[in-house]
Parts: C-alpha cells; sequence; structure tokens
C-alpha cells in the first residue's frame, strides 16, 4: 500500500505566485497527517484528494506565522462541514493558549473536540504500524523536527520449532513475536529460540526538518532516513543571512543529507528571490546526487522498505 507524500507549499517567509507556504502531508494506510498549517493550506488540500474528515493529528513544527496562520481557517471549516470526530493539534510548549487565542482571535467555536498536545523530544505517536517523534531543532525560536518511521517485521516465527518445544499456540506465540521471553512448565524460552531475525524487514523511516541552522543535535534521530525532507532557503552565497536566521542553505541540507546516509533527498522551502527552486538544486546535488527540489502539490509514493532494498521514490509531476 505504500506511503504518499504530498507538497503542499515549497515557499518560506511569504507565498508567491508559483509557490504556497511550506507544509506536507503524509499519508499511510488510511490515515494521513499534516505538518504546519500556512495560509492558504485549505486551498492547496481542496487540489489534492486529501479530506479533513479523516485528519486526526496536526504538527506545528513553530509558532512562526508562515507555518501556523492557516489553523484557524482549517477548524473554522471542520465545523462549517460539521466535523465530529476530535482533531489532535500538536505544537511546541504553549499549545494549549496559542490554540485558544488563534480560535478567539477568528470568533467563532468549534462543534467538534480540538485536543493540544504539546511536543516533547522522543515518542509522540507509537501504534502497532508506526511511531511518530520529534526532536528539537536550531531555529530563532522553540522548533522540532519529526520522524515518521513503519514498524515493519522484525523476524519470522518459525510455527515447527514452537511447536517442537512445546509451546502451546496462543497469547505465548504473541509474546515470542513480540520480542518477550516466556516462562512455560517452568522453563524459560526466548524469542531467538523460534523467530528468524533473518528474515526481518525495517520499516520505512521519514524525516521532516522544516526551519533550522544545521546542527548536531538532530542528526541521531533522523539518521538513516529513507527520506529526508530538509528546508534549504538560501544559496550558499548567503550563509550570514542563514546563520543569523537560523536557516539552511541547499549547500548545507545535502551535506546534512549525505552524513546521515539518508537515500533521497528533497529541499524545500525556498526563499521568495529564487522563483523556481533551480539554483538550489544545482547546489545541493554535486554533493548529493539523489537530491530533487520539491513544488507545489509534487506527490512522492514510497514503498515500505528492507535494508537490502535500492529503490528510490516516486515522484509525480503535478
Amino acid at each position: 500500500m505504500g506511503i504518499q507524500l504530498t507538497f503542499l507549499g515549497t515557499s518560506c517567509s511569504t507565498p508567491t505566485k508559483e509557490r504556497n507556504l511550506s507544509s506536507v502531508a503524509l499519508g499511510f494506510r488510511g490515515e494521513w497527517f499534516l505538518f504546519d498549517t500556512p495560509e492558504g493550506i485549505q486551498q492547496q488540500l481542496m487540489r489534492t484528494r486529501l479530506s479533513h474528515f479523516t485528519l486526526e493529528h496536526i504538527f506545528l513544527s513553530h509558532y512562526h506565522a508562515d507555518h501556523t496562520l492557516g489553523l484557524p481557517g482549517i477548524i473554522a471549516t471542520m465545523t462549517i462541514h460539521e466535523r465530529k470526530q476530535p482533531l489532535y493539534v500538536w505544537g511546541p510548549k504553549g499549545i494549549e493558549t496559542k490554540l485558544k487565542q488563534g480560535i478567539g482571535y477568528a470568533d467563532f467555536f468549534p462543534g467538534f473536540e480540538v485536543i493540544p498536545k504539546e511536543i516533547r523530544e522522543g515518542v509522540l505517536i507509537d501504534t502497532e504500524t508506526y511511531t511518530i517523534s520529534a526532536v528539537k531543532l536550531n531555529h530563532s525560536c522553540l522548533c522540532y523536527g519529526f520522524i515518521f518511521e513503519t514498524k515493519g517485521k522484525k523476524g519470522t516465527f518459525m510455527r515447527e520449532k514452537a511447536l517442537k518445544l512445546k509451546i502451546p499456540e496462543g497469547p505465548l506465540w504473541g509474546k515470542l513475536q513480540k520480542g518477550e521471553t516466556i516462562t512455560h512448565a517452568g522453563k524459560k524460552f526466548t524469542p531467538e529460540m523460534v523467530m528468524d531475525y533473518g528474515a526481518g524487514k525495517r520499516g520505512t523511516k521519514i524525516g521532516f526538518v522544516m526551519d533550522t541552522f544545521p546542527h548536531a543535535h538532530y542528526v541521531d534521530a533522523m539518521r538513516g532516513s529513507d527520506v529526508l525532507i530538509h528546508e534549504a532557503s538560501f544559496l550558499e552565497s548567503e550563509k550570514e543571512r542563514a546563520w543569523d536566521v537560523k536557516h539552511s542553505t541547499a549547500k548545507m541540507a545535502a551535506e546534512v543529507a549525505r552524513k546521515l546516509g539518508v537515500k533521497q533527498l528533497f529541499i524545500t522551502h525556498f526563499s521568495p528571490r529564487y522563483p523556481d527552486g533551480k539554483d538550489m538544486l544545482a547546489e545541493a546535488k554535486p554533493i548529493f546526487k539523489n537530491t530533487i527540489a520539491a513544488h507545489d502539490l509534487m506527490k512522492v509514493e514510497l514503498e515500505e522498505s528492507h535494508p537490502n532494498e535500492k529503490k528510490k521514490p516516486k515522484a509525480k509531476k503535478k
């Protein structure tokens, strides 16, 4: 079934005629998640097949206007369309106050439960099939990057061995498959006795780095990503400006991707002074060959990974 990425916007600071402000949607097995909600986000969503009725989680990397101003509007539209299910809005410290202020300023009352969730480093959501985690970035305010990772397959359960060891079929088999050691009939059994871990498959890992100046802090969390989405606001000729406002150049993003050993880099969040991202791509590609400059409404389909697979993500043109 795979994973779908949709770049809903690729500009930073202000929108342009060609680009909306930066935001990314991720779809997985019937669910989808929205990372940042700039102004204009609703119209971008209307140009996709993504429905706000099935959106359960919104993640705000930080509170700068170009990443948040669309939030009250999308909640208002959900109310007008009589949404009933809860919506979880994740944000840095102060999210409950910020959410109340945004809704209050827009002067409406949501017709469903809007639940603020404060982001802290580490795992935010943990399900049977995926996790979503957060790590601090290096921006001019408190800002987080995100890691989406499917859980993959730990290994193959060897039924014949379990039966030979006289472990009864049922909950004990389930515990062994989860990696737990069990006791039965006075004997201990470890997962290694009945699991073939050589047949395991790791999950797919996707890193989201929205606004940051490169910093060692987020490197380990993002290492080995199948896809890294990294901001590239400037060219290297403006690296002093990038340092001042805590943003990345295209060269810096490529260096990060190379250091992390990722399979594919998508650069985004381009300054309006660069109309099409070609300059950014020309700067990044010699450093990290598998670089793509994202554009608005670009769709990317990913297959769930295996350690030995070399397949690249497929980007669909609008």
